[in-house]
């Protein structure tokens, strides 16, 4: 299969024309050595880096081994994997041969893969062997789980290793006869009850958004160079470390640890990158560190995004005062798989997250449904070719989001006279902190398991530099104690849940303010 996908970035909106018969790995990976990309370094990782002909060896190699291993056609494998470049390898392998990678959140605990892995009914689990260890204790409750693949150079525990497997395998593959409607991968999405949601993706939703926003927004191009601190597993760094730059041949860094302000500025400057995405969290990390300036950056920096959560007008003009390059703030979602509405180099307003992404609109309503009037808040939804079909088995939640061509995004936005969106909060009580999904739910349930804990209930809550953090509301038993024990809650919730979810405040309260029904009112406790 050599159908490739054309477009036209002439036209307004950009046209992009994906054929019937379509295979993404086979466009975005046979393609590029076939325009002559082989030599050319694909990914960066910390320990090596691999050419685009290398690539799409191993890519060949591991789509063989799960056919060997007796994988079938749209059978998932979960990839838990830390960035670097068997990440790639693995997910276009999947997709050449027919399967479906659902890369999931690195940071999660045991039983947040116990779920996943049960609901995606997974055939093969593709794991880092630095991760191995979170899910070792769950791998014998899987009966649909037949093959344990470890990447990376710790212990496998016994496990087949992709080195292995690579090496044995063959270096021809060809695709699987796929559609360009015919699901491709899953990301996971957080729920409101804390629980994530599947999200499928369609084989042609990649080159969608790489068309429409990386090249028609970013403009990147072959030469670039591209640095994402948001990792692979979100849809947002997916796009930007492995779709855009793929899609034109650039180069991609990627780091498996955590990006530290240190360790990203020394990611850009050791790399020379010319495109840096992160999320306001941690451009106001890196701005906190007066030592860290233009001369701490790449001179070939020339676009900075952002996405993930509302990015503070504030810190937005501090950066583009130290490191003279401005940050384009957008925002994207799991479901619509990337940035949909974005400012764009030359067209930036500050404390607006821009204008619809050309080939997507956007539309903000009112509570009856009808278009909201400029200048007052409504949910906004918005339509593009890039959108999930559904969420996976879960009826209630897609027709609660997926209504036709349109998606209710869950945020509040208000349009100003100019037609620019404004950020103005969540339509429920979920939060973003550090552009990661957090529900208040499950942080309550952690503080609830507290032996001294009668009721908790989790807001977000603004830092020194407006980013939403949670912040938690506590009725302790009789009995219990005081202030002195936030630091023994936070610790608490530590222990029972991903790191970045624990509440960085606790105030103790003799009551929560109530519904006469009993439902908590948390727009007081915001208040």
């Amino acid at each position: 299969m050599n159908n490739y996908s054309t477009f036209d970035l002439t036209q307004d909106p950009p046209v992009v024309t994906v054929p019937r018969d379509y295979n993404l790995a086979v466009d975005f990976v046979d393609r590029r050595v076939e325009e002559g990309f082989g030599e050319k370094v694909a990914f960066i990782d910390d320990q090596r880096s691999q050419t685009y002909g290398e690539l799409q060896d191993g890519v060949n190699r591991f789509g063989n081994a799960l056919r060997d291993l007796g994988l079938q056609a749209e059978q998932r494998v979960l990839l838990l994997q830390l960035d670097s470049v068997d990440f790639p390898i693995a997910f276009f392998g999947a997709i050449k041969a027919g399967m479906v990678p659902v890369p999931v959140n690195t940071l999660l605990t045991t039983d947040d893969y116990l779920y996943m892995l049960q609901d995606s009914r997974a055939r093969a689990l593709v794991v880092s062997a630095d991760l191995l260890a979170v899910v070792a204790p769950i791998l014998d409750q899987l009966p649909d789980l037949r093959h344990v693949i470890v990447t990376g150079d710790g212990d496998a525990g016994g496990h087949q290793t992709m080195a292995a497997l690579l090496a044995d395998a063959d270096s021809e593959l060809t695709a699987a006869t796929t559609s360009a409607d015919d699901v491709a991968f899953w990301l996971y999405s957080s729920g409101s009850t804390g629980r994530p949601k599947g999200a499928p993706h369609l084989q042609s939703d990649m080159i969608n958004t790489a068309v429409l926003y990386g090249m028609g927004v970013l403009g990147i191009q072959a030469d670039d160079v591209v640095y994402s601190a948001a990792k692979l597993f979100f849809a947002y760094g997916l796009g930007n470390a492995l779709t855009f730059p793929m899609a034109v041949g650039a180069t991609a860094v990627l780091m498996a640890g955590r990006p530290t302000p240190d360790a990203v500025m020394a990611r850009i400057k050791d790399n020379q990158a010319t495109i840096f995405y992160g999320v306001p969290t941690l451009y106001a990390g890196i701005l906190a560190d007066e030592s860290i300036d233009r001369a701490a950056s790449s001179p070939s920096l020339r676009h900075c995004v952002s996405a993930g959560e509302a990015l503070p007008e504030d810190v937005a003009k501090r950066w583009a005062n130290r490191f003279g390059v401005d940050i384009l703030d957008g925002i994207g979602s799991t479901e619509m798989l990337h940035i949909f509405l974005s400012n764009r180099p030359g067209q930036i307003r500050y404390g607006s997250t821009g204008l619809p992404v050309p080939g997507y609109r956007c539309r903000v309503t009112d509570d009856t449904g009808a278009e909201a009037a400029r200048g007052e808040i409504g949910e906004l939804l918005v339509s593009g070719p890039s959108s999930a079909p559904c969420y996976w088995n879960n009826r209630e939640k897609s027709i609660a989001t997926f209504e036709g061509a349109w998606t209710r995004t869950g945020d509040k936005y208000i349009r100003d006279e100019d037609g620019y969106y404004v950020y103005a909060g969540r339509s429920d009580d979920m939060l973003k902190v550090g552009g990661i999904w957090v529900s208040p739910f499950e942080v309550e349930s952690a503080l609830m398991a507290h032996d001294s804990v009668l009721e908790a209930a989790v807001v977000g809550h603004a830092d020194g530099d407006e980013l939403i953090k949670p912040k938690a509301f506590v009725v302790l038993k009789a009995g219990g104690g005081g202030g002195e024990q936030a630091a023994e809650l936070q610790q608490f919730v530590k222990d029972r849940l991903a790191p970045y979810k624990y509440p960085r405040w606790v105030a103790f309260t003799d009551e929560l303010p109530k519904t006469a029904t009993g439902k908590i009112q948390r727009f007081k406790l915001r208040d």
